[in-house]
């Protein structure tokens, strides 16, 4: 069932129920159980945390027109409905991962970072050697919804990359409180802009890290899968100065979207038109699958568009790598490449080759951990 086939009131008791507000939900659910059309809400009423408008104190009930509808057949089409509500990664979990052994003289170590937007929890992979004192740069890696920095450093490999090429990284791990699922909450304008919410939580541990390790201005990326991508393209976009280039794998332009209903739309490939390119931002690697049936492949030319306005007519080069076919855009300017776009045939919502050890990843496919850090630091 299409979510947009529900009565309003389910509708809104999904959102809610998603959002965590389960009074609220029920009496949206109550309303559908009475036939009831759900009251408008209060414009001037603070919005929810997922960017919908809270649902007004339900109005007193009276005889309505509409027969009430049983129990069971609204129990059966808020479970259909939240079926078709599931954002990225929510009913594919991985076996718990087994850490992967550390090098002598590297550390990969919990730690908590706070700020005036707020804490998270990240884990911190040191590489050994003279590295550790002065690495070549810091890469923060966003993971995709049910994930985890373990989980997410298992799949992508990265920790590997970043021993072999001097590089610290750090694994920023969403909370329970902020999203059910481990989204980063891409979609909601609260975390869309500079100076507050989830962006500037990231971009102060970023901050604090190149400080910690005196990482150079412009060595400092960010990177990530699906909801951790879209995430990341909200990083490039609002903080150019710090984040030196992005790597989006599967996700969403930012600003794609506004609340819950937006988000499907824009990952159906039904997403706002991305605004025309200033130039701005930081230098951008996408990389997609073509048959992603989570995350329309659509995104990709989206966040191209963005960065760069002669994105839709590069010409293409073509390859295989690891059993699959790709399309690659490169746009130049200078000594460095602005931005580039991997689209992979046959490629679907995971980690182009990944390690099975992690939830999405495909081992097939160009090495996306490898594609992205040679990107960062050609810059």
């Amino acid at each position: 069932m299409n979510r947009h086939h529900l009565p309003p009131a389910m509708r809104e008791a999904l959102s809610l129920t998603r959002a965590g507000r389960v009074l609220d939900a029920t009496r949206a659910i109550q309303q559908a159980l009475g036939g009831v059309r759900p009251p408008a809400a209060d414009p001037a009423a603070e919005p929810a945390p997922d960017g919908a408008p809270r649902l007004a104190p339900p109005a007193g009930r009276g005889p309505s027109a509409r027969p009430r509808r049983p129990l069971g057949s609204v129990i059966a089409a808020l479970r259909e409905g939240r079926r078709a509500l599931e954002l990225p990664g929510l009913r594919r979990r991985a076996p718990r991962p087994v850490p992967e052994p550390v090098p002598e003289g590297a550390r990969f170590e919990a730690r908590i970072h706070g700020g005036e937007a707020g804490s998270r929890r990240y884990k911190l992979y040191v590489p050994a050697g003279a590295a550790a004192s002065r690495p070549r740069g810091l890469v923060l890696m966003l993971h995709g919804c049910t994930q985890d920095p373990d989980d997410f450093a298992a799949g992508t490999r990265m920790n590997a990359h970043a021993e072999t090429h001097g590089l610290i990284v750090a694994y920023p791990a969403q909370e329970h409180g902020a999203s059910p699922n481990l989204c980063w909450n891409w979609f909601s304008p609260a975390h869309q802009a500079r100076g507050a919410g989830e962006p500037e939580i990231l971009a102060g541990l970023a901050r604090s890290l190149a400080a910690e390790y005196g990482v150079a201005d412009d060595r400092v990326f960010a990177a990530g899968l699906s909801a951790g991508g879209a995430m990341a393209a909200v990083l490039g976009r609002e903080y150019p100065e710090l984040f030196a280039a992005i790597g989006v794998h599967s996700g969403l332009p930012a600003g794609a979207a506004s609340d819950v209903v937006s988000a499907f739309a824009a990952m159906r490939g039904d997403g706002r038109v991305a605004p025309r390119a200033t130039g701005g931002g930081a230098r951008t690697i996408v990389i997609h699958g073509a048959a992603d049936e989570t995350v329309h492949v659509s995104n990709a030319e989206r966040i191209a568009a963005g960065v760069h306005p002669d994105a839709g007519t590069a010409p293409p080069e073509h390859g295989e790598a690891n059993g699959r076919r790709y399309r690659r855009v490169r746009i130049t300017q200078g000594d460095a490449t602005r931005l580039e776009v991997w689209t992979i045939d046959g490629a679907g919502h995971a980690w182009s080759g990944g390690s099975p050890a992690g939830s999405y990843a495909d081992a097939a496919g160009p090495d996306a951990s490898r594609e992205m850090v040679r990107f960062f630091l050609e810059g």
